[in-house]
This record gives structure tokens, sequence and C-alpha cells, in this order.
């Protein structure tokens, strides 16, 4: 685990210079090891960092904010928490880009669950920070986007604008499917490229799900 930033990381480097760099946020009670398991199947020129939550969660897991998963929608989240973490992460990309040769008009997140939904909520309070955006097993959370009113003319004025890969099971027992569904029709209204792809499956990500991102992803680097 590399200690260099201002958060901990492990990260794979690119076979190449100035190359697209993704970063994986990990969801509640997991890792930086989780989703890097996806590295050694992702291509060789992208530099891949996998970040590690600043909440501790014994003995091995991490989050990004609290949960209180008996409470309705509304009280879900620790949102100062939350918005919190969403700083740590804006510093931390500018950090990785800094200390690392990757290309700075290429730089793209990956998050699963509660790094989801912080992804998302980063990409659309600043549209020009990510080339791409993959949200696995999320939501869009309303309340940690910055200025959520002036959502449309942000994404107007904005010279770069995120591409969003969202998919979600079905069958999801942690987060519901119909809260992923919502994302949909705000992704309509900002006429962004995206997809939104369901599985037949939990909170996780199936094979088909990893692969159907890989493709979408990779063509957009």
């Amino acid at each position: 685990m590399n200690t260099d930033l201002s958060l901990h990381y492990i990260s794979r480097p690119a076979n190449r210079k100035n190359a697209p760099l993704l970063i994986l946020v990990h969801g509640y009670g997991s890792n930086e090891q989780d989703l890097f398991s996806f590295a050694p199947q992702m291509d060789a020129g992208i530099h891949i960092v996998s970040v590690r939550a600043p909440y501790e969660l014994p003995p091995y897991g991490a989050a990004w904010y609290a949960i209180d998963y008996t409470a309705d929608k509304g009280k879900f989240s620790d949102l100062n928490q939350a918005r919190q973490s969403i700083q740590l992460l804006k510093k931390f990309v500018g950090e990785v880009k800094d200390r690392y040769d990757v290309d700075a008009n290429s730089i793209n997140m990956l998050g699963f669950s509660q790094g989801a939904i912080l992804s998302m909520a980063m990409a659309l309070s600043e549209p020009s920070i990510f080339k791409n955006v993959v949200a696995m097993s999320g939501y869009l959370n309303e309340d940690l986007v910055v200025d959520m009113d002036r959502l449309e003319s942000r994404f107007r004025e904005s010279e770069l604008t995120t591409n969003f890969f969202i998919s979600h099971g079905t069958m999801d027992q942690v987060i519901p499917f119909s809260w992923a569904m919502q994302a949909q029709p705000v992704m309509e209204r900002l006429d962004v490229d995206y997809v939104f792809k369901q599985y037949p499956m939990g909170h996780g990500v199936s094979p088909e799900n990893f692969h159907d991102m890989k493709r979408w992803l990779e063509s957009r680097l």
C-alpha cells in the first residue's frame, strides 16, 4: 500500500507515458484490494489507482461515510461525512495527477456502491473533472450534488462533460434497483453520453457486467 498521498492507495502503472488514469473507489466495508482485482483484466495502457476510504471499519474494511441500513432513504447516509470524503477524493485526484505521468484530459473514475454514489455526485457537481465515470450498484444522491438546481445550465456551459456507465442488479438487496433508476431521467435531461445497464444479480458485479463496462470504458479512453 502506498502512503505518500493524502489517502492510502495501490496502483498499477501503465505501459506508456501520458496514460489515461482510472481511479477505483470501493464500497462500504471494503478496501482498496477489492476493485483492484479488475486491474489485470484492464488494458495495460491505463494507469490504475485503487484508493482506500478514510474511515476504518475493523478488521480489514473502510468506509467513505457512515450508513444506517435500517433508516429510510432520507436518513440512509451521513451526508457530512460523505461531503468531506468528496473533498478528500478531489484532493487525492489532484495529487495523483501531479505524482504520476498521466493524461490530465483523461481522468476517469470507477466506483462501486458507496464509491459509485460519490463518483456520480462529484461528476455532476463539476462536469469537467472526469472524462468517464462508471457507477456500479450505487444511486444518484441529489443531496450530495452541489447546486443541483443549476445542473442543466452547468452542463451546457462546461467545455467538457462526463460520460456515464451506470449499472445495477435488479435483485440488489442493499441498494434497491428503483433507487438506481432515478438517475436515468437526470441523464436524459443533461443529454450526455450514458448507458444504464441492468443485470439479474444482487449487490455485486457479474462477469457480464464487468465485460460490458470494460468495453464501454476502453472505447472512450
